[in-house]
């Protein structure tokens, strides 16, 4: 009796060993409502930021500011009429700038910041600087108003930048190192 007993056991413990494993399946199913939320979150926070960044505009009576294909706007505090040359790819150039928050509240000082050496599309910068400073000849300075996704976006910069914060910069294009073009 005791033979059977433990051939049945060992039977089962064969039988059971040799299926193959079930999949598990998830407890929760993810649905595309997740996504379609975010993107309807996103769009309410563009607008408020275009919102803030309009009445910063028309509260600034100096200044035409000019709105850009990229999405951020800008205006040019000293402009050099004469046809010269604008940083290209690759090109070094020596900026020095600031960043404010829409209340003209200095975040970042250009003293703070100081001199920035910056490898035009090669180096990772704020957007909407990088596309700005290949517009501007040496000796320029530029305003940019920049909404928060063509600058530090979602996540601010860690320190002093907060979430999905617009901010100001006062850019000063001081030299232009053109690089060979034949070396690429």
């Amino acid at each position: 009796m005791k033979l059977k007993s433990v051939l049945f056991l060992a039977s089962c413990i064969v039988f059971v060993s040799c299926s193959e494993p079930q999949a598990r399946r998830p407890i929760t199913a993810k649905t595309s409502t997740t996504l379609a939320s975010t993107v309807a979150q996103t769009k309410v926070i563009n607008k408020i930021e275009e919102q803030a960044i309009l009445k910063y505009i028309e509260s600034d009576s100096i200044h035409k500011y000019t709105v850009s294909s990229n999405g951020f706007w800008y205006t040019y505090n000293h402009k050099i009429e004469a046809e010269t040359y604008t940083p290209k790819a690759n090109d070094r150039v020596l900026i020095s700038y600031d960043i404010k928050d829409l209340n003209n509240e200095v975040i970042y000082s250009s003293e703070e910041l100081g001199q920035k050496q910056y490898v035009v599309d090669k180096e990772d910068f704020i957007t909407a600087l990088q596309i700005g400073i290949k517009m501007m000849k040496e000796g320029e300075s530029v305003t940019f108003v920049i909404p928060s996704f063509n600058a530090y976006g979602v996540v601010g910069d860690g320190n002093r930048i907060g979430i999905n914060e617009s901010i100001i910069s006062t850019v000063t294009l001081l030299k232009i190192n053109q690089t060979n073009r034949n070396e690429n």
